[in-house]
């Protein structure tokens, strides 16, 4: 009865964790969207106003395609810049250990030393 009862408790734990995931993941998306739309509209403003100055009119297809272009665009540059940083970053790191792995051995090197000392010491 005891068992059953922590395996309810669990199953309720676990399906308030399920909940509270999928309302963070929903507000997530609905950020996401929310950032997408304020971009398509920015990005809507600046052709309008670039065509007014120059005494054009645009269709709204063409203002719609060109809004989707540049958020393409803004993506694929991202993406581009994130994977920069990322190589930039294994740069790093990769530079950064073996300096660090130097240290270890002479420290372990210094270490089995007095290991083997005290053995000695101690025959």
């Amino acid at each position: 009865m005891e068992a059953e009862m922590e395996r309810i408790c669990s199953d309720i734990e676990m399906e308030k964790h399920d909940d509270k995931q999928f309302i963070e993941e929903e507000e997530e998306d609905e950020e996401t969207q929310l950032l997408k739309d304020r971009f398509h509209l920015s990005a809507i403003s600046i052709v309008e106003s670039e065509a007014k100055k120059i005494g054009m009119q645009i269709s709204e297809p063409i203002v719609a395609c060109i809004s989707n272009l540049a958020f393409n665009y803004a993506a694929h540059r991202n993406e581009s810049l994130g994977l920069s940083l990322r190589t930039f970053c294994n740069d790093l790191k990769a530079k950064e250990p073996q300096t660090e792995k130097k240290r270890k051995k002479s420290l372990r090197k210094e270490d089995r030393a007095t290991t083997s000392a005290f053995l000695t010491a101690d025959l």
